[in-house]
């Protein structure tokens, strides 16, 4: 649903689920009262949670003038609570969210435009690559920084050690990885002895199968005189193809873990069922976890194709546009985000830093629980395009999923999914572009 048209429906009564008063509260009455900033955080897992309160707990006591509030949210349904809060004008000051949910909201006028407020040495320490995950059009024509990113997801391959030493094959690495050829070969020689290679569990298998394609330049979507399009050529059909035919073909992914979420096929991986499970970075954490003792396993590069490259989405903090307190807000962000404090972040939820000191961190590069691998694989993360294209989400669950299922599971052919994806999709895009 647009922003707009969810704008249009939100309720008065709703507007009581709102958080905060007024974006950053009341303004202080004296000036010995100290600013109030609510800071919505979807912090999720036990660890991140622990660092993200830490974190607030060291700037209140450092900073007794600007006092941060942490509100809990959830990533099941901020938007639709974002949606009501913009409304009645009762936003959080700053604002946790990931890169595609800003471009509607910084269309729409609802979050505030960074690029002059943000300080030269956090600017500096996030690559451009990353900045671009977070520059849209505020609705102006004018593009703007929307957001400050701080997390990034790869996808790498965690491997079974056992099954994979004994298949002989070259294991790859960040400097080397496999070309999707070699990682079908390798996938074919460890299926044997009731093994398959590889598990694909593709409930949803969008971002999944869309950022991997840009490996082989594939980004399913083109503009021109400002209409966008879906596109479904033979760079986008690398990917798709191969995937299939390890599954159709070659015989040598499970099917059993076509239907699944990324999690569900872990006890089928610690009993040797299959060796490889395709996966983004965060999965290494609930291995670590869960693994029977005596399991071993190894982090994995994501395979290449013409590149390496893959679709990145940031996680990000943004400033609410009707914040009665923007320059403390910035000064809040610029501390949570630092370099030493990114790293506390990024092993919370076993992410990927974008600040390049945070990255160069000893734990961020020790071969323990692979963190040399994942973080060596946000040097090939580039902005995804898809997730700019207004539309995305309706053609994703309505069309793309399915329709990928259907092509995975062999009911469909090639041309058949690719028919779908661009007749189906073009009619969804069509009704956001009048």
């Amino acid at each position: 649903m647009r922003i707009k048209s969810a704008l249009a429906a939100a309720t008065v009564v709703a507007l009581a689920a709102a958080c905060g008063s007024g974006g950053g509260g009341e303004s202080s009455s004296s000036s010995n009262e100290p600013v109030k900033i609510n800071f919505l955080s979807l912090a999720w897992q036990k660890e991140s949670v622990a660092a993200n309160k830490q974190l607030v707990d060291e700037w209140n006591k450092a900073n007794p003038k600007i006092q941060v509030t942490y509100v809990q949210g959830s990533w099941d349904n901020v938007n639709d609570q974002l949606v009501t809060q913009f409304a009645g004008g009762t936003a959080p000051d700053v604002i946790h969210n990931d890169s595609p949910a800003l471009s509607g909201f910084a269309s729409d006028g609802y979050l505030l435009d960074l690029s002059a407020k943000l300080p030269a040495e956090l600017k500096s320490d996030i690559p451009q690559a990353a900045w671009d995950t977070v520059t849209f059009d505020g609705g102006k024509g004018q593009q703007g920084v929307y957001g400050v990113p701080f997390l990034q997801e790869s996808q790498v391959i965690i491997a079974n050690k056992k099954l994979l030493d004994a298949s002989g094959v070259r294991v790859p690495t960040s400097d080397n990885p496999w070309t999707w050829d070699e990682f079908s070969e390798a996938a074919k020689k460890m299926t044997k002895g009731g093994a398959f290679g590889v598990a694909w569990p593709m409930k949803s298998p969008v971002n999944k199968t869309l950022n991997l394609a840009l490996s082989f330049g594939g980004t399913f979507f083109q503009s021109a005189a400002g209409k966008t399009t879906v596109k479904v050529g033979p760079e986008e059909r690398e990917v798709l193809q191969r995937i299939h035919d390890q599954l159709n073909k070659d015989k040598s992914a499970d099917p059993g873990a076509l239907g699944q979420g990324t999690a569900d096929p872990l006890p089928n991986f610690y009993d040797g069922k299959f060796a490889m499970l395709p996966a983004g970075v965060f999965l290494r954490q609930q291995v670590v976890e869960q693994a029977p003792e005596g399991f071993e396993w190894v982090t994995l590069p994501a395979p290449k194709g013409t590149s390496a490259q893959q679709g990145a989405v940031s996680q990000t903090l943004s400033i609410a546009q009707d914040s009665e307190h923007p320059d403390e807000a910035m000064k809040f962000i610029s501390f949570f985000l630092n370099s030493t404090n990114q790293v506390k972040l990024a092993k919370g939820d076993w992410l990927l830093p974008t600040s390049q000191k945070a990255a160069a961190d000893p734990s961020m590069t020790t071969k323990e629980n692979g963190w040399d691998v994942a973080t060596a694989s946000a040097k090939n993360l580039v902005v995804a395009p898809f997730l700019k294209v207004n539309g995305f989400d309706e053609w994703r669950t309505k069309v793309a999923t399915p329709a990928l299922q259907e092509y995975f599971a062999n009911k469909i052919t090639i041309d058949e999914v690719s028919a779908k994806l661009v007749e189906d999709g073009n009619k969804v895009l069509e009704r956001y572009q009048r």
